[in-house]
Parts: structure tokens; C-alpha cells; sequence
């Protein structure tokens, strides 16, 4: 592998990690904001939020996407905000927040499928190694489910195995979209087609629940952190990771995300951490090292042929 490989490489590994521990900590505080906005209420403000934000980059570099290919960012947008985010608060709202972890640490082996299909990327050993060890490291962090995972609602695991599934597919798709036009322009245009998708469920579900915009300056601090930095930065940190690397290599990446949340949760929220963590981590880094083995050897073996 040659320098300029390795520091894209590094650069990649650095936007996926940055992005995972982002989504990681943003449970902490979405679940204080949640308690008083309601989930697609919240989902139209982190995105809007982060339509200005990005839009501001986006005028300013003048990186528009063409009209032409409207049609394949309305997909990933409907895929990525609407099914799978929405799903996410569904599911987990039906649910359980432990079974919500559990199932959707299941997208990076959609990820690493769909890499195949849309893609064409190739799948080695290792790297289905790597998800697969990752894999029973988060069962190992989350643990045997109790007695309240024991009742959680049928209908709500399927949401949120929808959730992991299409957040596979918005993955592969934005990495698609990113062969032709840089992460800026793809995460904020996301953005706006998926707050024109979402609205409509917004608007019932305020009709349904009314609330008070009367909130204290630690709810909207919470709102602009999870739209500025969990949607803005964090989304457009994870396309371009994905724009550097092999999807199947970058998967891996998302593992991070429980590790993060569990570390917050015991720092802010007092939570107890025990063996398991520590032994799951061990096991998600090696995941992730694993993963990311064959990109970094087949590349010095090209170099050397």
C-alpha cells in the first residue's frame, strides 16, 4: 500500500469511527429531548437543521447535483430518513431500547450484502469474519435479554429489523451516489428530500399530539446538538468514509456505536459497566481490524506485482 492509499484509507477509518461514536453519544441526549418532542417532530428538526447547515457548504462550493439524478437521491433520502430513522423511533418505541440496539447492530452484514449486490464489491473471509466477530461482541456488550425483552412487541423487532436492513441499503446507495458527486452534496440533499418525505407524518402526528414549543434552553441545545452535530456532521462523516473505503471493510465501523453509547451511559447517566463490556469491545475492535485486513494486502499485493 502506498502513502497516499494508506492516508486515504486512515481518513476513512477516521469519518466511519467519528461518525459511529457521534450517533453513539446522541442517545444520551435524544432521550431527554424525546421526552417532550415527539419522534418525527424531532426527526424534521435535526434534519432542518442540518439542511441549513449543509446548505450553507453546499451554495458556497457551488456542488449542486444535477436534475437528471434527482430520482436516485429521492431513493436513498425515502430509504435512509424516512424507512430507516423513522422505523428506528418506531421500533424502538414498540420495543425495546435494549432489543433497538441489539437488532439494528445488524446493518453492517446488510451493509457488506448490498456492497455485493449494488456494488460488486467481493466479500472475503475475513472480512465476513471481522462482521461476524463484531457481531458477538455487541450480543456480549448488550448481554442475555431479560425478562422485559422477553415481552417486547413482535411487531416492533420486525420495524426494527426494517430499520437495519434499509440503513444497509441507504449505506451502499450513498456510496453509489458518491462516485459521481462529493459527500457534501449527496448528505444535504438528503436531507431536503427526506424532510419533504417525512413532513406529512410530522403534520399527523402533531394533529395527534399536540405539544408545547415552550421548552427550556436545555431542549433546544439538545435539538441543535442532534441536528448540527449528530445529522449534519455525523451523516456527512459516515458518506464520506464510505466514499474512501470498500463498503465492506467500512461496515465494521458501526460497531463503534454501542461501545460509545455504553461509555456516556456510564459516565452521565451512572450506568453500571462489567466484564461484558470490556470483553465485548475487545471483540468489536478485533472485528473491525479483521475487516479491514484485505484492503491493506491486496493493495501491497498489486504493488508488488
Amino acid at each position: 500500500m502506498n502513502q497516499s492509499q494508506w492516508k486515504q484509507q486512515l481518513f476513512g477509518s477516521l469519518c466511519l469511527t467519528l461518525a459511529a461514536a457521534i450517533w453513539g453519544g446522541v442517545y444520551v441526549v435524544s432521550k431527554v429531548v424525546l421526552e417532550v418532542i415527539p419522534p418525527f417532530t424531532l426527526l424534521i428538526l435535526r434534519f432542518a437543521i442540518a439542511l441549513v447547515v449543509l446548505g450553507a457548504f453546499v451554495v458556497a462550493r457551488r456542488e449542486y447535483i444535477a436534475k437528471r439524478d434527482y430520482p436516485m437521491i429521492m431513493l436513498i433520502a425515502f430509504v435512509g430518513v424516512t424507512i430507516s430513522i423513522a422505523a428506528q423511533f418506531v421500533g424502538t418505541k414498540l420495543s425495546t431500547a435494549h432489543m433497538g440496539a441489539l437488532i439494528t447492530s445488524a446493518s453492517p452484514a446488510f451493509i457488506a450484502i448490498f456492497a455485493v449486490w449494488l456494488l460488486k464489491e467481493s466479500i472475503n473471509w475475513k472480512q465476513l469474519a471481522g462482521i461476524l466477530l463484531a457481531t458477538v461482541g455487541v450480543l456480549v456488550v448488550i448481554g442475555v435479554p431479560d425478562q422485559a425483552d422477553a415481552e417486547s412487541s413482535l411487531t416492533g423487532n420486525l420495524i426494527l429489523l426494517v430499520a437495519a436492513v434499509s440503513w444497509g441499503l441507504y449505506t451502499v446507495l450513498s456510496k453509489k451516489a458518491t462516485q459521481t458527486y462529493s459527500s457534501l452534496a449527496v448528505t444535504t440533499y438528503v436531507a431536503l428530500f427526506g424532510l419533504i418525505f417525512t413532513s406529512p407524518i410530522m403534520v399527523w402526528e402533531l394533529s395527534a399530539t399536540p405539544i408545547s414549543w415552550k421548552f427550556g434552553w436545555e431542549i433546544w441545545a439538545g435539538v441543535l446538538y442532534i441536528g448540527i452535530i449528530s445529522t449534519a456532521g455525523a451523516f456527512y462523516l459516515w458518506n464520506k468514509g464510505f466514499e474512501l473505503m470498500h463498503a465492506g471493510s467500512g461496515a465494521g465501523f458501526f460497531f463503534v456505536q454501542p461501545i460509545v453509547g455504553a461509555c456516556l451511559g456510564w459516565l452521565l447517566l451512572h450506568e453500571h459497566l462489567g466484564v461484558s463490556f470490556f470483553a465485548g469491545a475487545i471483540f468489536i475492535f478485533l472485528g473491525v481490524a479483521l475487516s479491514n485486513l484485505r484492503k491493506s494486502k491486496t493493495a501491497e499485493q498489486k504493488r508488488e506485482a
